[in-house]
């Protein structure tokens, strides 16, 4: 079920850094929390765009799937992050399919509502240009790496974009808390599991990285996984 949500658990959302205590409470108005299990389609491809989710917690991916029965993964997303929003503003359909990778909970704001606070609220409206402009950033670095790095590389520097983005420190060195398995991070890399598996086994063997039952990624040297992308 669809919950309300506290205007004071806005603050920390990138989307809403900057607003005030009545502009967060506008905001907290239009806005509600589900909580979706693992594996739930929360946007299928070429539907019409009627929400804006934001991840509060868990992880989603953004995939397409093939004719082959393949899927290519688009982007692994975590907390704070926006989904959705392109085709809410634009009016065209769902460009892919969003489904989540483990529980996750989500804040959702229809339509007609995110058009009112875009329009009315100037810094949502600079957030939301920033975040859009950091994701159209990201993915032309990650067409330049898919294009002229070798499987070692892509992994490596995929894996640093994670740490960079939600890194969180930890006594062996840096912890992504999020839901990453070999097959997903093959799928946004472009390449065969098996080959993305040899990497993982590389790189514990160089005590570069840890993996837990949880798929959670600690990076022990993120340094030197920086000197590995640079190498390719």
């Amino acid at each position: 079920m669809a919950t309300a949500l506290e205007p004071a658990a806005l603050a920390s959302i990138s989307l809403f850094e900057g607003l005030n205590e009545e502009q967060l409470r506008t905001v907290a108005g239009c806005i509600h929390r589900r909580v979706f299990p693992a594996g739930t389609g929360v946007i299928t491809a070429d539907t019409p765009g009627e929400v804006v989710y934001i991840v509060q917690s868990g992880t989603v991916k953004i995939k397409v799937d093939q004719a082959d029965g393949g899927e290519v993964i688009i982007a692994i997303l975590g907390e704070g992050e926006i989904v959705g929003e392109l085709s809410v503003l634009d009016s065209a359909g769902r460009s892919a399919d969003v489904l989540t990778l483990e529980e996750s909970a989500l804040l959702w704001i229809d339509r007609v509502s995110f058009d009112r606070l875009i329009a009315t609220l100037p810094p949502l409206t600079h957030n939301l240009l920033r975040l859009l402009s950091r994701r159209v950033r990201l993915s032309t670095e990650q067409i330049q790496a898919l294009c002229t790095l070798d499987v070692l590389g892509k992994v490596a520097r995929q894996l640093v974009v994670f740490a960079d983005r939600y890194g969180q420190p930890v006594d062996d060195g840096v912890l992504i808390p999020l839901r990453l398995t070999q097959s997903d991070i093959a799928c946004l890399v472009g390449a065969s599991r098996e080959r993305v598996n040899q990497v993982f086994v590389n790189l514990r063997n160089r005590k570069l990285l840890s993996v837990d039952g949880t798929y959670r990624i600690t990076l022990t040297d993120p340094a030197k996984l920086r000197e590995i992308v640079r190498q390719r």
